[in-house]
């Protein structure tokens, strides 16, 4: 039996992600006659169609659907062939594509990336920000590498190691919140008035955090799902539009600086999320991983 290649598998593959063959062309390296060529003799392989072809649509049959999904699993699992050889020769060594979060990557990155590169000068760290449901997704289908994430988070059949709490904050305009704020070092749920809160939209994981921290239902019902980033989340607070809850680690990289906003500990039962390095279960890559989390750690932590 002659059996579908590697490099089929991954025009196929690439076809499918971006619904273009020029596109899926410029993916990986080929030409478009070449690609064409090849998923041509992968359907000849298989005595099937997998791909219809019109001039402005490119659309898998339903069986062409089930083959991606497996070539998707045999091109993960072709991966960590090469990646059980490489961290059994030497870890933090060559190619390791990192997702990041948006609420991480500009908080974390500055502070952990001149570390890596001095003492772990052979590793090619490729990132990738995206929002949480994203990255999982991303993970899943290899990718990825592994996530900096904020757990708890559904995210698949995981593996994970902690690498520190971080804190939730009551932010707010002009040094008051409903006349509570100034009258103790942290600021209590109950004071946040449910039209006021202003919150990241749907897809970001710290939203979710925020508000299973409050533990107040009528939140969730009455908070706008406005802001694109942090950032922008800061910039509305101190225009007077509302409050926000921040993690630490953004006040901690100065997000605050140039605004008359101030912001307050939360006190709750759960006032932080968890910040984690996580990857596929069955990774060949998982001792490699935890000696990267305890870097991390040792940049990040006192």
């Amino acid at each position: 039996m002659i059996l579908p290649t590697l490099k089929q598998l991954q025009y196929l593959v690439a076809l499918h992600d971006h619904g273009h063959f020029g596109r899926a062309a410029d993916a990986t390296f080929v030409t478009q006659s070449t690609l064409s060529a090849g998923l041509r003799e992968l359907e000849g392989l298989l005595a099937a169609v997998l791909v219809e072809r019109t001039r402005r649509v490119v659309r898998f049959t339903p069986l062409g659907e089930r083959v991606v999904a497996k070539a998707r699993r045999v091109l993960r699992e072709a991966e960590e062939l090469s990646d059980l050889a490489r961290a059994a020769a030497k870890p933090l060594s060559g190619e390791l594509r990192l997702g990041v979060i948006p609420t991480i990557a500009p908080f974390m990155l500055p502070r952990v990336l001149p570390s890596l590169r001095r003492k772990w000068p052979e590793l090619r760290l490729y990132l990738r920000e995206e929002t949480t449901p994203q990255a999982c997704e991303s993970l899943a289908r290899g990718n990825l590498d592994c996530i900096l994430l904020a757990l708890p988070y559904a995210c698949g059949d995981i593996a994970h190691i902690s690498l520190f709490d971080d804190p939730l904050y009551v932010a707010f305009p002009g040094g008051s919140l409903n006349g509570h704020a100034g009258q103790g070092e942290t600021v209590t749920a109950d004071v946040i008035a449910p039209d006021n809160l202003l919150m990241l939209e749907d897809g970001h994981c710290l939203k979710d955090h925020a508000l299973a921290a409050c533990n107040r239902p009528e939140l969730r019902a009455g908070a706008q799902m406005l802001g694109t980033s942090l950032h922008t989340l800061v910039q509305m607070v101190d225009n007077g539009l509302g409050v926000t809850l921040l993690p630490k680690m953004a006040i901690d990289a100065g997000i605050l600086e140039g605004t008359n906003v101030d912001a307050r500990p939360l006190r709750a039962t759960h006032p932080s999320r968890d910040i984690a390095l996580v990857w596929r279960a069955n990774s060949p890559r998982a001792k490699e991983f935890l000696i990267l989390a305890e870097e991390l750690k040792g940049v990040l932590l006192p």
